[in-house]
Parts: C-alpha cells; structure tokens; sequence
C-alpha cells in the first residue's frame, strides 16, 4: 500500500529543500524530499503525494519532463514549478503544460504557502466536480468558451474594439480563503503577461498574486470590486473583470494561453 503524504518537494539545492521543509511543517503539511529527477519519478511511483513543488533546472533533467509524465499519468497530483531563472517563458510555459502555479526563486514563507494553499484547493475542487458532474453539482465554473485562460488562474477575452478585459478564474476565487481585500498596485499603467498585476489578501492573512494573462496599457480598472468583492463570486466572468487594457502582441501572446473551449 502506497504511503500518502502531502507534499514531495524535488529540487537540486538542498537549502532550497531545507527551506520548503521548514516552512510548510511548521504548517502542519508532512513533507518528502528529493534532489534529482529520477530518485524524484521513482517516488511519486511508489507513494501517494497531495501535491508536488518541483524545480525546473536540475543536472538530471529538467523539471518540466516530471510535469509532462505526471500529467500523462493517472496520478492528477498538482504540481507547482518552481525556478531561479524567473523568466516569462518558464512561468507560461509551466502554466500552458499543466502547473498549477509558478513561485520564482527566491521566494518568502509567505509566498510559498498561499501557493500550496490554493493548489491543494484547486485539487479538491477538481475532484468534487469530477465526483459529482453527473449531478449537474458543480463546485466551480468553467471559462466562457471564446476567452482564453493562463493556466487555471486568470482569463483574457477581446472585444470588438481591440480592448481586452482580463480576470480571474472562478476556480482560482475558489480556491483562495475567504477574500479580505483587493490591492490594486499603486501607480500600475502597464500589466505584463504571468507578472503580477493584483494582489488579494485573504482572511488567513496571506497574501496571493494575480497574474496577468497578457501584457498591455491599462485603459480602465474596476475599482468597484474593492467595495463589492462579492461580485468576485457571483459574476467572475463578466461583471468581475479586473481591467481593461490594450493588447501589447495578443496573437503572439495568446499562443501561451488554453483556449477555454477545451474545457468543455
């Protein structure tokens, strides 16, 4: 019988793994650990895992040949990438292949625990959809079938006039703690695609980010989600929007986004 345990972090740095150790047992979570690729692959075999934070350069192998056979394989464990070289390419990349989320290197306690948070949501709700989808119960709404979604977080959808109004996903919502408040950045004329474009503080304190699907001038904010966050909820594809901007390169952008007709 295989062992369950929440997390496997798989990364070549062992202070890294050291940290990711520290940070979520003091949280509760049991934690298992491995330094290359293959020990890492022969693990996630034998054991049964909640979630995996996996880093994307390692000597062995790259972390997105762990994503890609997870993904193949009957497991459906979530899995967080994680990188020292925080580039836009490896945060799409791991959003467009089946990640979760992507934490960049360095990262702080705090940042590393709303991620595992809302991925171990985001796993339970997957699961509750599937469980019951022949109920018509759902726990969480899909994208409209024209936008185009980044990862499973944040949604893009282009009007007639060039604009395009950019949000989250209601899975994401879903999966935060009950919302506190929503930051917009102060002074931000520019959103740029899987950088942060908005934060959300929850009632547990953390702090989560929102990224951006695509890149662009922001030519409108929808500041009444800060005294009605209900709206978040209730309308997250439509009245929920975030902002509206000006495309920077939407046809060369939109190739790293899932069409949300795929979800259906």
């Amino acid at each position: 019988m295989k062992k369950e345990i929440d997390i496997l972090a798989i990364d070549d740095e062992q202070v890294v793994v050291n940290a990711i150790v520290k940070i979520l047992g003091n949280e509760n979570f049991s934690v298992d650990t491995s330094t290359n690729s293959s020990e890492a692959l022969a693990k996630i075999n034998s054991n049964k895992y909640n979630l995996i934070i996996c880093d994307i350069m390692m000597p062995d192998a790259d972390g997105f040949e762990i994503l890609n056979q997870v993904q193949k394989s009957a497991a459906s464990i979530p899995i967080i990438m994680s990188s020292g070289y925080s580039t836009i390419e490896n945060a799409v990349r791991s959003l467009y292949e089946g990640a979760v989320d992507f934490v960049p290197k360095p990262f702080t306690a705090d940042e590393l625990i709303s991620s595992v948070k809302r991925a171990l949501k985001y796993s339970e709700l997957i699961k509750l959809n599937s469980e019951f989808e022949n109920q018509k119960n759902l726990f969480f709404v899909s994208c409209p079938s024209k936008y185009r979604r980044l990862g499973y977080s944040t949604w893009s959808f282009t009007e007639r006039d060039g604009t395009a109004i950019i949000g989250m996903t209601d899975i994401f919502i879903k999966s935060l703690e009950q919302i506190d408040e929503i930051i917009f950045p102060d002074g931000i004329e520019e959103v740029v695609q899987a950088n942060s474009c908005l934060q959300i503080k929850t009632s547990d304190g953390l702090l989560h980010d929102v990224l951006s699907p695509i890149s662009g001038r922001i030519v409108e904010k929808n500041f009444e989600l800060i005294h009605y966050k209900e709206i978040l909820e209730k309308d997250p594809y439509f009245k929920g929007w975030v902002y509206r901007i000006i495309p920077t390169d939407y046809v060369y952008e939109s190739k790293n986004l899932i069409s949300c007709s795929s979800d259906r």
